[in-house]
């Protein structure tokens, strides 16, 4: 039975991703060697770093505009440390809008550094919106947001205008809608969720930015040090940053940032109105902050629980399950989930209706 994968992460791939991966397991490039155990410093190798690098630019239309690609490990929870220590200034603030679990986490290890402003927050609503009207202090070093929160299933569907440089953890929306991503000055994303494997993470950054702390920066957490060593400063996640590298070029090879998005508008359109129609259910997030990625939503009569778990499970629907902190249901439709899927769960939701 074909397996309808709505994880939140680590998430579906593209299949012809999968399967390349998986024969470079075998026999990378016809060296006779799998990927695993090729040497990061080998000629195969750092071409997929500098092409994945390269590629990543492109698809953001930041090619020859100051910024650099990384791709580096410790997942986006080391990143709440390092723009920290890369960019808030001794003596220094820095802004910070709080919109979920991820947010808040980075606000946390922020506060090591210095004096750190949550400029707003929807903690107390469970953070089922996404704040508005609030004020980024022009004197800050950077201002910091989180475009998308997979748990509470809301996004920023705009950017305040400031005149700070804007930080933004983009790792379960990134590729999937078009931006300006010129007006961000940091842009960094976990690749487990919309990019690729665990175990690397984008990082994009205006080099400008850096050096300017007055801060010493151990050199593992020092972006000028990854770009010097063009992201091999360490040993990178090789497994890992080959199938972003994959993901990238299946992006690229079907329409862009331009097409995702389209079918990704059409896959949450398709679902979220199949929320809002049918009485048995409803969603979690306010209507105009709603994600495109991560739509969370409830029974509204949880002793229909058992059965709806049986239909969807039965339909090959795998990792349906909300998160502990919102309960109910969260389906993940990522760049690569086909818009097929969200129609099988859309058929599901439509059975427990007529069965009921």
């Amino acid at each position: 039975m074909k397996k309808h994968n709505f994880s939140a992460g680590p998430s579906i791939l593209p299949q012809e991703v999968f399967e390349k991966a998986a024969q470079a397991v075998l026999d990378y490039n016809n060296s006779g060697l799998s990927i695993l155990e090729i040497s990061h410093r080998s000629k195969d190798f750092v071409a997929v770093m500098d092409e994945a690098r390269a590629l990543a630019l492109e698809l953001m239309g930041l090619t020859g505009k100051g910024y650099q690609a990384l791709f580096l490990s410790g997942g986006a929870s080391l990143e709440f440390v390092r723009v920290p220590y890369n960019l808030m200034t001794k003596n220094g603030k820095a802004a910070y809008l709080d919109t979920g679990t991820w947010a808040a986490g980075a606000i946390k290890e922020a506060r090591e550094f210095g004096d750190t402003l949550v400029v707003a927050s929807s903690k107390a609503d469970n953070y089922t919106h996404i704040p508005a009207g609030y004020a980024i202090p022009a004197d800050a070093d950077y201002f910091h947001c989180t475009s998308n929160n997979t748990i509470f299933g809301t996004q920023m569907h705009a950017f305040t205008e400031t005149g700070v440089p804007v930080v933004c953890d983009m790792s379960s929306d990134i590729f999937s809608r078009q931006l300006d991503f010129s007006k961000f000055g940091l842009i960094y994303a976990g690749a487990q969720k919309n990019m690729g494997p665990a175990g690397t993470t984008l990082v994009v950054v205006k080099e400008e930015l850096l050096g300017k702390t007055g801060r010493h920066i151990p050199s593992i957490l020092d972006y000028k040090q990854h770009i010097d060593k063009e992201s091999m400063y360490n040993t990178p996640s090789v497994f890992a940053v080959y199938t972003s590298y994959l993901t990238l070029q299946w992006l690229n090879n079907n329409g862009g940032i331009e097409a995702m998005e389209k079918k990704n508008n059409a896959k949450a359109e398709l679902l979220y109105a199949e929320i809002d129609r049918n009485p048995l259910f409803k969603g979690t997030a306010r209507t105009e902050d709603r994600s495109k990625m991560n739509v969370t939503f409830l029974l509204d009569d949880e002793s229909h629980t058992e059965q709806f778990d049986k239909l969807w499970k039965a339909a090959g629907i795998s990792g349906l399950a909300g998160h502990r902190s919102v309960g109910g249901y969260r389906a993940s439709i990522y760049n690569a989930m086909p818009i097929e899927s969200v129609q099988v769960l859309v058929d599901v939701m439509q059975e427990l209706e007529k069965n009921v």
